[in-house]
C-alpha cells in the first residue's frame, strides 16, 4: 500500500518541468496551496434587495406623481353623445321646475334691456339701442312660441327653452313634453313682462303695463350661447320664409 503523502501534486510535477526548483516550489507554495477560496453565497445579499425594493419604489412614485400631474383626456362629441351627458332625464321633463328658471331670465333680460323694478317710467327699448343686447343674450328659461315655420306643424308650440343649442330650442311645454325645435326657417315670439312702478297719489293701481314683444328669427341666429356674447350682429334683408 503506497503512501499518499510521498506522491508529489500533478501541479507541482508540471511546474517542475517548466520552471527551475525554486521557481516551481514558489509558484506551488503561492497559486495553489495558498491560493484564496472566493465561496459564492446561496442566498442574495440583503443590501442588494434593499437597494432593488427602494429602486423600484422609487419608480412607482415618480409614476404616479407623472400620473398625478397629466390632465384627464376630455370626451369627444361621440363619447358624450353615447352616456348622454346633455340629455335630459325623464324625471327632470316637468314644466314646473323650470318656472323658477324662467323668472331668473326675466330678471336678467330687466337688466339687459335697463328695467328696473320699481319705477314708474320705463326706459324705451328700441331695436337700435337693445337690439344688439337681445340678439347676443342667454335664452335658457325663455319663454318662447312658434309663430311661423316651414313646418307647419311646429306653429303654436310654446314651451320654456331648457337648452339653447347651436342649431335647435329645446323647450319643455306645459304637458311635461320636451320637444326639440330647429331654429332654421323658423320664426320665435316671445315676451318680457314689464316691473311695476310704484303707485303713485291718484294713480290707478289696478293697472299692469303691457308685455314687451319680440320675434326671434332663427335663422339668423344659429349661434351657441357662448359664441352670441362675442358676435356682432348686422341688420339684413330675409327673404326666407
Amino acid at each position: 500500500m503506497t503512501d499518499s503523502s510521498s506522491t508529489p501534486h500533478i501541479a507541482h510535477t508540471l511546474l517542475s518541468r517548466a520552471h527551475p526548483p525554486s521557481t516551481a516550489d514558489t509558484i506551488f507554495t503561492t497559486k495553489v496551496l495558498h491560493r484564496p477560496l472566493h465561496l459564492r453565497p446561496t442566498s442574495p445579499d440583503p443590501t442588494s434587495q434593499d437597494a432593488r425594493a427602494q429602486r423600484r419604489l422609487l419608480r412607482l412614485r415618480k409614476t404616479a406623481h407623472k400620473a398625478r400631474k397629466q390632465k384627464p383626456r376630455p370626451l369627444s362629441a361621440k363619447e358624450k353623445r353615447v352616456l348622454g351627458v346633455h340629455d335630459i332625464p325623464a324625471c327632470a321633463r316637468k314644466y314646473d321646475l323650470y318656472v323658477p328658471l324662467h323668472k331668473l331670465w326675466v330678471g336678467y333680460m330687466w337688466e339687459i334691456l335697463g328695467l328696473k323694478e320699481g319705477e314708474t317710467n320705463g326706459g324705451y327699448v328700441t331695436a337700435q339701442g337693445q337690439g344688439a343686447k337681445l340678439a347676443s343674450a342667454d335664452f335658457h328659461g325663455a319663454e318662447v312660441q312658434v309663430v311661423r315655420s316651414r313646418c307647419v306643424g311646429r306653429v303654436g308650440c310654446q314651451g320654456t327653452v331648457v337648452k339653447d343649442t347651436k342649431f335647435t330650442f329645446e323647450v319643455m311645454t306645459k304637458k311635461n313634453e320636451l320637444k326639440t325645435i330647429p331654429k332654421e326657417y323658423t320664426v320665435f315670439r316671445f315676451e318680457i313682462p314689464q316691473p311695476q312702478g310704484e303707485p303713485s297719489d291718484g294713480a290707478d293701481t289696478g293697472k299692469k303695463p303691457a308685455n314687451l314683444v319680440f320675434e326671434l328669427h332663427g335663422s339668423q341666429f344659429m349661434n351657441r350661447a357662448t359664441d352670441r356674447a362675442t358676435k356682432k350682429f348686422k341688420q339684413r334683408n330675409l327673404s326666407d320664409l
